[in-house]
């Protein structure tokens, strides 16, 4: 029985192989190579009038502002699609049609009617809404969207898309995960969030607190240089090619004024408004918008890290990163929701502790976490890592609402809690913020950027969003059980050599296991741990 079982299996599998030809690169399809606007052109803009006088005073240094909050993050993307007047560009991991989404398109569908030339750049792995906004949004002769490393389309069946993954698993794996907005080659926001109201402080049901930069002079320039690299490359495909619905300007028009009923409805009360009462340029030349002026380094992993001679190589994001941390002279501090070290990991931290570096660590604990197999690939180095040296502290699901928290992004909450923010300080000096995570994903699978900032203002500021942030009251705090509490668990069913502390109610309190994880995500824990997936995570 069992020779026929596998004769038949190998025909499934010739099946699935010889039904999945390759797509043909992206190149060969009709498709307009484009890049930034030029400098020359960018300066004769609005904000880059406005920009000249303080660009020119701060030579070598670009303009940072840090957004901490949601909102503060969603009001300053309305407020760059507002101030736009040549280009307007968006690369992003995942793109959604939700409510705040649908303030974000209609901002660039708004530009592109005055003239701008939008692009748009999403990851396809999240890429769920090839639907009618969508789409009619692309028939607009001023904007183009294109999909990174398509594997399929929503346009295809989901049969499709799961024998596309299956018969080409390695490429799927691999994802743009950049995240930037660019306008006229002048200003631009990195960091860590995605377009989706869980990013922006908006979804009932969970909230990722998130770090973004605003930015503004030079550094723009590195930013558009990396989007027209990916907009370029041979595995950025059109929309139209994957998605083959037809629209005419009577589609457009429905979806504009979708758009500008849902702003009425929703603008006031998803606080998208408020920055918009005085143009970016005007704050600029007054200088109200509260720019940091300092030197930066700006580094994005290419295309052919996914694509190209670059493939399963450590990218050049975190390759940056990791020289930054290991040059690191009195402490590190790290924001990292998806953290799984390995032991090369663990190794470099003792490094630094041995010579009186400081390293405290926050990620997710398993009860906040989006992403259960991650945690399961960074919990056997807990102790590892305590052992070393290390400050370790895990983001807590359930956050106070005290209102001296509100204004800062990764404390209060509505809604289910879960750390996303990237940064990194170094040395009470310096600030690496981006999109990568210190995990296997970032390092060899995923596309990344991470922009330095050599600013003593701006490290203190994520210092002190830090401070707060492993405060009892926000994080537990993960320590090796002392010999005392070793002797107490003695003879009862808890077998860990770990202690979780925080406070509630102005109560300490104390757990020997993942405290609110439920025995379900304990289980999926263990489950995947036997899985060898490591690299993958």
């Amino acid at each position: 029985m069992q020779t026929p079982f596998r004769a038949f299996f190998a025909l499934v599998c010739l099946a699935l192989v010889a039904g999945c030809a390759t797509r043909p690169p992206a190149t060969d399809y009709p498709r307009e190579t484009s890049a930034a606007l030029p400098a020359q052109q960018a300066s004769a803009t609005p904000l880059g009038a406005a920009l000249a006088a303080p660009v020119a005073a701060h030579p070598d240094e670009s303009g940072f502002r840090l957004l901490a909050t949601g909102t503060d993050s969603l009001q300053m993307r309305v407020a760059l699609a507002r101030a736009a007047t040549k280009t307007l560009d968006m690369q992003y991991y995942i793109a959604n049609e939700d409510t705040t989404g649908k303030l974000l398109l209609g901002s660039a569908l708004y530009a592109a009617d005055r003239g701008v030339r939008v692009r748009m750049l999403v990851d396809d792995l999240n890429f769920h809404d090839i639907d009618r906004l969508m789409a009619a949004l692309n028939s607009h002769p001023n904007i183009q969207i294109r999909v990174f490393n398509p594997y399929g389309s929503t346009s295809e069946s989901m049969y499709l898309r799961t024998r596309n993954f299956f018969t080409n698993v390695d490429q799927f794996t691999r994802r743009m995960h950049n995240k930037a907005t660019i306008v006229d080659n002048e200003m631009a926001i990195v960091g860590g969030r995605n377009l989706g109201d869980e990013y922006f402080n908006a979804s009932p049901t969970i909230d990722f607190r998130d770090l973004d930069v605003l930015t503004a002079g030079p550094v723009a320039q590195s930013v558009s240089a990396s989007f027209d690299e990916y907009w370029n490359s041979s595995i950025s495909y059109p929309l139209r090619v994957l998605n083959h619905q037809k629209f005419d300007a009577h589609n457009l028009d429905a979806a504009r004024d979708d758009l500008r009923k849902h702003w009425r409805e929703s603008a006031e009360p998803y606080n998208a408004k408020p920055l918009n009462a005085t143009p970016l340029a005007q704050q600029i030349a007054g200088n109200t918008l509260g720019l940091v002026w300092a030197k930066w380094a700006f580094v994005a992993d290419s295309p052919g890290k996914i694509a190209g001679t670059e493939k399963g190589e450590l990218g050049d994001a975190m390759r940056a990163l990791l020289e930054r941390i290991h040059q690191a002279h009195s402490s590190v501090l790290v924001f990292s929701p998806y953290f799984v070290p390995h032991d090369t990991g663990v190794q470099a931290i003792r490094a630094l502790t041995s010579h009186g570096v400081r390293v405290a660590i926050l990620t997710n604990s398993l009860a906040a976490t989006d992403a259960v197999a991650v945690q399961a690939g960074y919990s056997p180095y807990r102790v590892p890592l305590l052992e070393a040296g290390t400050e370790l502290y895990e983001f807590k699901p359930q956050q106070g609402e005290h209102d001296d928290e509100q204004r800062f992004g990764v404390v209060g909450s509505r809604s289910h809690a879960s750390l996303h923010a990237k940064a990194y300080v170094i040395d009470d000096s310096t600030l690496v913020i981006g999109s990568l995570n210190l995990d296997p994903r970032s390092a060899r699978l995923n596309t990344e950027l991470a922009l330095t900032v050599e600013s003593p203002t701006i490290a203190h500021e994520v210092a002190d969003l830090f401070k707060r942030a492993i405060s009892p009251q926000v994080s537990y705090r993960v320590t090796l059980a002392t010999p005392a509490q070793l002797a107490l668990l003695k003879g009862t069913t808890v077998n860990s050599p770990l202690v979780w502390t925080d406070e509630e109610n102005g109560m300490i309190r104390t757990y020997n296991l993942d405290p609110g994880a439920g025995f379900y995500r304990n289980v999926l824990t263990g489950l995947f741990l036997l899985l060898p997936v490591d690299s993958q995570l």
